[in-house]
């Protein structure tokens, strides 16, 4: 659905994006991570050919829209008319109101008054804005603003929902709900792709996630994945409980002794089948053995503090 190779972009002095290169492939939920600064929103924009990057090259639906400084407007356009999004900081008509927002933004995808009509009922519907469909936008607060725009990101039922920072502003039922209509794009057969700094976020709902530190694509893959990797290169912790207390002598593991039967083990590979020899041949037995995860969040910090340059 989106592929960017090669991806550079310059503002003065300063590299936004250097040399960046991803992929969103169909039906999935792909998570954009990054800190302030990294080039999330320059990706997008260079993607929606809203900025225009020197260099490298974007495909939109398997057709090239971008290459080394010049865009195919024909395909863009092609490509946009499938698209739905929804920016970091929009300016809404604050003097409409939501039903006469949609049907403007309805009206130039092409949909007729009829269909207009029909779509915009349902989306208010959707992001739970119908009982307030004839109050004045400049009245709603953020959040009602933030679902508003989701809705508007979503009249012309597309095939790839675009989304920066999208739960900005939005209160726990409120991001719940969003949750769900962004699980609800992927079991419909849509591609989300969606840049966010609340982890936790990102977590509960991608099945992909890219990290862009300095410009660069640092880390892509299942979020599963880039955990393992990193418990790769900075050690398994493992966590051991047993029913009595047990030796590890001979062993270059490192050892911490919680309690005469509880211990933390940090090791460079996953070493739980030798656990259990040892914990076996000393006669003892094993309450609890696992391998402490990290979170998204300890992962996504090392490659920051890794990249920061």
């Amino acid at each position: 659905m989106i592929e960017i190779e090669n991806l550079v972009k310059r503002y003065g002095d300063v590299m936004a994006l250097d040399g960046l290169t991803l992929t969103v492939k169909k039906g999935q939920i792909y998570g954009f991570l990054g800190p302030n600064g990294a080039g999330k929103s320059t990706a997008i924009l260079s993607t929606l050919g809203l900025i225009y990057p020197q260099k490298g090259r974007i495909r939109l639906f398997e057709e090239e829209v971008f290459r080394d400084g010049k865009y195919n407007e024909k395909q863009l356009i092609k490509a946009k008319a499938r698209i739905g999004y929804m920016p970091e900081n929009a300016t809404l008509w604050e003097f409409l109101t939501p039903m006469q927002t949609l049907d403007i933004i309805g009206e130039s995808f092409g949909l007729s008054r009829e269909e207009r009509a029909k779509r915009a009922r349902e989306l208010l519907e959707l992001v739970d804005l119908w009982e307030a469909r004839d109050k004045k936008v400049g009245k709603f607060s953020k959040g009602m603003k933030q679902r508003l725009l989701l809705a508007q990101a979503l009249i012309n039922d597309p095939d790839l929902l675009i989304l920066d920072e999208p739960m900005t502003g939005l209160d726990p039922t409120g991001i719940a709900e969003f949750k769900n209509i962004i699980l609800r794009q992927k079991k419909e057969g849509k591609t989300v792709f969606f840049s966010s700094h609340i982890l936790a976020h990102v977590e509960e709902v991608c099945d992909t996630v890219g990290v862009i530190v300095r410009g660069k694509l640092r880390a892509e893959d299942s979020i599963d994945n880039i955990k393992m990797s990193f418990l790769k290169k900075v050690g398994y912790l493992i966590l051991l409980e047993t029913d009595k207390p047990v030796s590890f002598d001979g062993t270059d593991w490192k050892i911490e002794k919680v309690s005469e039967t509880k211990y933390k083990i940090t090791a460079p590979s996953d070493i739980r089948p030798e656990i259990n020899e040892i914990v076996w041949n000393q006669g003892a037995k094993i309450l609890q053995l696992m391998v402490r995860v990290p979170s998204l969040e300890e992962v996504f910090l090392e490659l920051v503090e890794k990249n920061k340059g």
